[in-house]
């Protein structure tokens, strides 16, 4: 499944690298802690979080997920958008929960 499909069936909306929803999403990671992120997500994978700052493009492009949902109705700093369009990398945000957000990508995932 791609990112686009996603972004459709959850109505996220795009805050940059939208000519990169077309990656394929092979899974998703949800947490906060970089660390965490950094240690446990995999390549392909989609990263749900609350934070914000730029410091989130530099572990998705390092870990080469496929892009970034930010949760909460919380929208990423003008310096990480920047940031995000120069690494290629796509930046969605939602009102919705985490939890919302992860079951429904699970859902999605699931059954295609």
């Amino acid at each position: 499944m791609d990112l686009k499909t996603i972004q459709a069936e959850l109505g996220l909306q795009v805050q940059c690298g939208a000519e990169r929803l077309v990656a394929t999403v092979t899974g998703g990671y949800v947490g906060d802690l970089l660390s965490d992120v950094m240690a446990n997500s995999a390549k392909g994978q989609v990263w749900v979080t609350r934070q914000v700052h730029q410091n989130i493009v530099a572990v998705a492009t390092l870990k080469e997920l496929s892009g970034i949902i930010i949760v909460q109705g919380a929208m990423p700093d003008k310096d990480t958008v920047a940031k995000a369009e120069n690494e290629g990398l796509p930046i969605l945000t939602t009102g919705l929960s985490a939890y919302e957000v992860v079951g429904r990508i699970y859902r999605l995932l699931a059954s295609s």
